[in-house]
């Protein structure tokens, strides 16, 4: 990416015209080099307008993270991890991912302002523009094992509700096994990605993205219905206070998670689950489709579905779970 990129998007977050001259002057650069590097801005996905006499603007102001203000939000809790803000990257979770042979710290939270290449569950991509979505990931250490990480996912859920209830959006719910709604519409994903042995000790890269602003051109490169904040908010909600918010709850629920695991969290996990004792349907990698009446979910985080079959339990590895 060319290296002035983002201190002139940094010029354009307001959402005002600046012209090249301008611009230019600013950074000491030729006309020629701000507009080669407003090109590569293009070519990463940013939309940018530009008007003959009037100059650049973005389609509207983004507020770009600020490490101090997303540590200032957490409070205390800051002393207890360690943040990195990039302005790109092409997906959080795979940063961190190939940091773990480096031995990367513990409780490490890398967050971008732009992810070009996010990765969602079952394969697909996460969409994320620029200030269209908080996408952030956060590598935490486990003394159990693997097989010990049963519902984690599931607890990140809950972390994600609870700071999102701090912002007033109280009608946010969990869908099993890791997404957030707003009615029927998917509001954030957690993608988890574990590496270590069955019976420890063993890491997790926990990522997350959450809409904030997702312009026509994104919501329709998505594959299900989607929703915003700024859809269900009077007030925009500063992603660093969002994020710092998240990452307080985050600290909160994966230090109980530990030393208690997914059924100190599970009632609470089970008042917010959209789909509660309501008709689903299940598909499986396969194809194959089951249908029945969720029933709750387990001790372990695997859900208990009443189907012609019987009580059946199912993992989330195994299915994609719909409204029926």
């Amino acid at each position: 990416m060319n290296e002035l990129t983002f201190p002139i998007l940094r010029l354009l977050t307001d959402g005002k015209f600046h012209s090249g001259e301008t611009i230019a002057q600013q950074l000491k650069v030729s006309r020629a080099t701000v507009w080669n590097a407003l090109q590569d801005a293009e070519k990463l996905g940013i939309e940018i307008f530009s008007v003959r006499g009037r100059g650049y603007k973005l389609p509207q102001s983004v507020t770009l993270l600020d490490e101090q203000a997303i540590l200032s939000a957490m409070g205390p809790q800051s002393s207890l991890l360690k943040l990195e803000i990039h302005d790109h990257l092409d997906s959080t979770n795979t940063y961190l991912m190939k940091k773990l042979s480096t031995g990367q710290a513990h409780a490490n939270c890398v967050a971008t302002n732009l992810q070009t290449n996010g990765r969602g569950r079952r394969g697909r991509t996460w969409q994320a523009g620029l200030g269209a979505s908080l996408t952030f990931s956060l590598l935490w250490r486990f003394q159990c094992g693997a097989a010990g990480l049963s519902g984690l996912s599931l607890a990140v859920g809950i972390a994600l509700i609870r700071a999102l209830h701090h912002f007033g959006v109280t009608q946010a719910q969990l869908k099993w096994p890791n997404d957030v709604l707003i009615g029927h519409e998917k509001l954030a994903g957690i993608l988890i990605e574990l590496q270590g042995d069955m019976e420890g000790p063993s890491v997790a890269v926990i990522g997350v993205g959450i809409n904030l602003n997702l312009p026509a051109s994104i919501k329709q490169q998505i594959d299900q219905p989607a929703t915003d904040l700024a859809s269900v908010t009077q007030t925009p909600i500063n992603p660093n206070l969002l994020l710092g918010e998240l990452l307080k709850h985050l600290t909160d629920v994966l230090s109980t998670f530990e030393q208690r695991g997914f059924a100190s969290v599970r009632d609470e996990w089970t008042s917010y689950h959209a789909y509660h004792q309501q008709a689903v349907r299940m598909l499986h990698p396969d194809g194959r489709e089951t249908t029945g009446i969720v029933v709750n979910v387990a001790e372990d985080g695997n859900l208990l579905v009443s189907t012609a079959a019987g009580e059946q339990r199912f993992s989330s590895g195994e299915i994609s779970l719909r409204a029926s």
